[in-house]
This record gives structure tokens, C-alpha cells and sequence, in this order.
């Protein structure tokens, strides 16, 4: 564990030095708020009273930080996130109840460009744990490799094929299962994107082109599975109206009045936990934490 904890302290560093370096500015997240991002894929909100109102728990930054960015530029946050997931989520090995998420967003980007900031960032912490860390990385046994750029990029309707050739149920009009993601993941050699889900399948707030949602996932390779999400965001005020319909966002007026006046933006969030576990090539994800919450209790 303190060979973790090392290893782990030096991966936020070298996130902090690399961004830093970009120009971007660090922010404080709020611990809870009256909305948070409701795209959390069948997981449930965890809620308190705080004098008298109820609030959600930070599921991620992602409505506040498009908000965010509109009026300080390029920012960066590390966020802690809850989600109330499934009991079977505990079993795939890769899921907490509470993780850090490191959120990035940049103010008039694309989607290609967050990509390539993600690979650059992804290359450079492993880079800088391989040289500072040897002691500790052998003390984990980890054969940690610094992956080459660009990573792989895989669109979608690809993916789908290559994991239905490898024997796993995908779909055209979905995001991939876990185990068709796994068996991509197992495939692979390096981390890799699969970019242009179809349209519906994703979170509100990416952006819709010839439908396709202009969005992303940088995949871990050897079985690690998905470690982090972006796209190019929705900023038109009466298309994310349409598309936050029976959502608990078109209740708040504090939301309602920020998204007014966005500018076009792409970002995304890399689950710090997840990073830790492929770095330090551990079997489980609670592995990667000094206090796990797991799904289920």
C-alpha cells in the first residue's frame, strides 16, 4: 500500500505539472449541489439534507465545468464522485462508489483535440511514473510500458464488428457491453480510442453531428477497460432545453440561467482510481484506493 500511495501521489503531481504547463486553471469542485451530471449509465444519485433541501452528492463535474470553462478559459479539476451503482457493478472489478475524477474542459476545442490532450497526458504520467517510481512498480510487480502516440482510434460501428468477431454481443445503436469491451480491451496491446457513438446513447450534453454524438473513450488495453470519457459539448440553450426534458436539471434556475451564454467547449474526465490500477496493474479497482466504497456496501 505505500508503494501505492506513492505511485498514486505522483500521478496527480505530473496531472497537476502537465496541465499547469497547458495553461490551465485549477478549480474546487462543490462537495454537492442542487444538480449534477445525470448521464451516469443506470447508476442512482446519492443525496443529504443540508438545512432543509435536498441535494445530490457530485455524480461528476461535467454541467458545472462546461459552465465553468464559458467564463475562466481552460480548467482542470480533481472532483470526487458518487454514484450509487448496481450491486453486480463490485463483481466487474472496475467500479466504485466513490473515486476521484480528474475534469478537463477547454473552451472552443473539438473532440480531436481532447483526444490528443488525453494521449499526451495518458504517455506523460506514465512516463513520469516509470522514472520515479521503479522501486514501487516492482514492489506491485507491474510491467508498466509508457504507450506510443497517437493511441489506436477506433470508431464506433468498428468496434462493434471487431468485438463481434471476437465472439461478444455488440451493438450499432449502443455503447458497448462490458464483456465486448473487455474482449477489445484483452485485443489490444496499448490504450485506444473508440470515438462517434451513435446518437442517444450517450450523455446529454455531447454534441450530435450527422447522427453521431462527437464524443470519445480512451479504452485501457490487457483487460483494463474504460478510463476515461469526453466529447465536444452541446451549447446551443434550446437544444440542451429539449434534451434535458424529465431530467432534475430543467428544475434549477441556477442551471437554467448559466447555460444561457456557453461557449462552445470539449473536455472529459480520467477516473483516477482506474488510472492508478492500470499503471499499477492491479487486480481490482478497490485495490487502488486507501478507503474503498464498493457498490453494494
Amino acid at each position: 500500500m505505500k508503494a501505492l500511495v506513492k505511485i498514486q501521489s505522483e500521478i496527480v503531481r505530473e496531472i497537476r505539472r502537465f496541465l499547469f504547463k497547458k495553461g490551465f486553471l485549477e478549480v474546487l469542485p462543490p462537495l454537492f449541489d442542487e444538480v449534477t451530471d445525470p448521464g451516469i449509465r443506470r447508476a442512482k444519485f446519492f443525496e443529504i439534507e443540508f438545512y432543509g433541501k435536498s441535494y445530490k452528492l457530485m455524480s461528476a463535474l461535467t454541467v458545472h465545468k462546461q459552465i465553468l470553462a464559458s467564463h475562466f478559459g481552460k480548467i482542470f479539476s480533481f472532483c470526487p464522485c458518487f454514484r450509487k451503482e448496481d450491486k453486480k457493478a463490485r463483481y466487474t472489478k472496475r467500479h466504485l462508489a466513490q473515486f476521484w475524477q480528474v475534469e478537463v474542459e477547454i473552451p472552443y476545442a473539438s473532440y480531436e483535440d481532447a483526444m490528443k490532450l488525453v494521449e499526451r497526458l495518458v504517455q506523460s504520467v506514465c512516463k513520469h511514473v516509470k522514472e520515479k517510481c521503479r522501486k514501487e512498480l516492482k514492489v506491485l510487480k507491474s510491467d508498466l510500458k509508457v504507450p506510443s502516440l497517437p493511441f489506436p482510434r477506433i470508431k464506433h460501428e468498428d468496434a462493434v464488428r471487431i468485438a463481434r468477431k471476437l465472439g461478444r454481443k455488440a451493438y450499432w445503436e449502443k455503447e458497448l457491453p462490458w464483456e465486448a469491451e473487455k474482449a477489445l480491451s484483452l485485443h489490444f496491446k496499448q490504450p485506444f480510442f473508440i470515438f462517434l457513438y451513435p446518437a442517444g446513447s450517450r450523455g446529454f450534453y455531447e454534441k450530435i453531428e450527422s447522427r453521431k454524438s462527437l464524443s470519445f473513450d480512451l479504452i485501457y488495453d490487457s483487460g483494463f477497460g474504460e478510463g476515461c470519457s469526453g466529447s465536444e459539448r452541446e451549447c446551443e440553450y434550446e437544444k440542451i432545453l429539449k434534451k434535458i426534458k424529465g431530467t432534475h436539471l430543467e428544475k434549477s434556475k441556477w442551471y437554467l440561467d448559466s447555460i444561457k451564454k456557453l461557449k462552445p467547449s470539449s473536455g472529459f474526465g480520467i477516473g483516477l482510481e482506474r488510472l492508478t490500477r492500470y499503471i499499477c496493474k492491479l487486480p481490482s479497482i478497490e485495490k487502488a484506493t486507501l478507503f474503498p466504497r464498493i457498490p453494494g456496501g
